[in-house]
C-alpha cells in the first residue's frame, strides 16, 4: 500500500539533523504506522479497521503499534502533545501577548499545510485529501472524544500559562475563559480551511483567507483578554 505523508505539512515534521539511525528508523516506523492506518481508515471507516490489521500492513507486531501510539484514535490524532508544546512555550513568552503567541503557532500550521499543498503535482487532488482527513476525524465518536479531551488538556495547559502570567490561579475564571477562548481560535482556522479547501482556491489564495477569518475572531479575544491582567480575584 502506497503512503500519504500526512503529518508534511506540519513543521514540526522536519527530522533533527543531530538524530542516530536508531531514533532515525524509529521516527520512520511512527510515520509509517500512521500513514498506513490513515489509508485504510479513509479506504474502510474507522470503526472497520482494527490496529491488528495495521499491524500486519506494516510487518509488526500489534505490541509495537501500540508502544508508538497508545490508543487507536492516535494513531490519526496524534498532534495534540507537539501543539501542547508550542502552546506552553508561545504562552510564557513575556514578549507576545497570549493572543499574539496563538496566531503565531496557528500561522505556522496553516503555512506548512499551504506550502504543502502548493508543492504536490496535483494540488487539487491534495487539497480533497486533507479535505477528506478532516472529514474522518470527525466520523466516529471515539475520535471525537478522543478530540475533545485532548482539547481540555489544552485549555488546562493554556489556562496554566495565562496564571502565571499574571500570577493567579489556573482554577480561577479568568484564565479558564481566556484559555478557552484562545483554543477556540483552532476551531475559527478549522472551519475556515473547510470552507476555502474547495479546489477553487490557489494556497495563496486559501493562506489570505484563512488568516484573515482567524484574526478577526482574534481581535474579538484581544479586546477581552486586555483586562485580564487587571482581573482580581474575589475570594
Amino acid at each position: 500500500m502506497s503512503t500519504v505523508d500526512w503529518t508534511a505539512w506540519h513543521p514540526e515534521a522536519a527530522e533533527p539533523e543531530a538524530d542516530g539511525l536508531r531514533e532515525r528508523k524509529k521516527r520512520q516506523l511512527r510515520q509509517r504506522l500512521s500513514d498506513t492506518a490513515t489509508g485504510m481508515f479513509l479506504e474502510r471507516g474507522f470503526d472497520a479497521v482494527r490496529v491488528a490489521e495495521i499491524a500486519q500492513a506494516c510487518g509488526v507486531s500489534e505490541k509495537t503499534v501500540f508502544n508508538y501510539f497508545p490508543t487507536k484514535e492516535s494513531l490519526i490524532l496524534d498532534r495534540g502533545e507537539t501543539t501542547m508544546a508550542a502552546l506552553r512555550a508561545g504562552l510564557a513568552d513575556p514578549d507576545h501577548t497570549p493572543v499574539e503567541a496563538v496566531l503565531r503557532i496557528l500561522s505556522g500550521e496553516l503555512r506548512a499545510m499551504t506550502s504543502w499543498i502548493a508543492a504536490q503535482d496535483d494540488p487539487v487532488h491534495a487539497t480533497a485529501m486533507i479535505r477528506r482527513f478532516g472529514a474522518l476525524t470527525r466520523s466516529a465518536p471515539s475520535l471525537r472524544a478522543y478530540h475533545r479531551d485532548m482539547t481540555d488538556r489544552l485549555v488546562a495547559v493554556a489556562a496554566e500559562a495565562l496564571a502565571q502570567r499574571t500570577h493567579g490561579s489556573p482554577d480561577d475564571p479568568e484564565p479558564q475563559i481566556a484559555a478557552t477562548a484562545l483554543l477556540g481560535l483552532w476551531s475559527i482556522q478549522f472551519q475556515s480551511l473547510g470552507r476555502h479547501l474547495d479546489g477553487a482556491h490557489t494556497p495563496p489564495q486559501i493562506q489570505e483567507a484563512v488568516t484573515a477569518d482567524v484574526r478577526r475572531a482574534a481581535k474579538l479575544v484581544e479586546s477581552g483578554l486586555t483586562s485580564l491582567g487587571n482581573a482580581a480575584p474575589t475570594r
